[in-house]
């Protein structure tokens, strides 16, 4: 992240959303709708874990939509954040949780049951 990007308050409210929240995706929609097929997948995954996240809308706010984008440098939307972390967007949640990594990285986070 550059010094440009600390300046923007759009950043600052997304660094203080996932200091404040174990596990944060960043979705179009919400958890209980999601209004995209790749934000869909992702909740799916994260329900099936059983792990407990904060879904944070960005079609809320277009200074939203486009500030998670610069604030991981990652140009699609889901983005799932884990203890602070970048995880990634729906193809590697995806690619995480078939191969058991996303589980055991969840786990070992103490988010979910080994």
């Amino acid at each position: 992240m550059t010094d440009a990007a600390t300046a923007n308050p759009v950043h600052d409210w997304i660094a203080k959303s996932v200091a404040e929240h174990p596990v944060v995706l960043f979705m179009k929609g919400e958890p209980e709708q999601p209004r995209c097929g790749f934000s869909a997948v992702t909740v799916q995954i994260l329900d099936h874990l059983g792990v407990d996240f904060v879904g944070v809308d960005v079609l809320q706010s277009e200074p939203l939509r486009e500030g998670i984008k610069s604030f991981s440098d990652w140009p699609t939307i889901p983005q799932l954040y884990v203890k602070g972390e970048f995880v990634g967007g729906c193809d590697i949640v995806r690619e995480m949780f078939q191969s058991g990594e996303l589980k055991t990285m969840l786990a070992d986070q103490g988010l979910i049951e080994a």
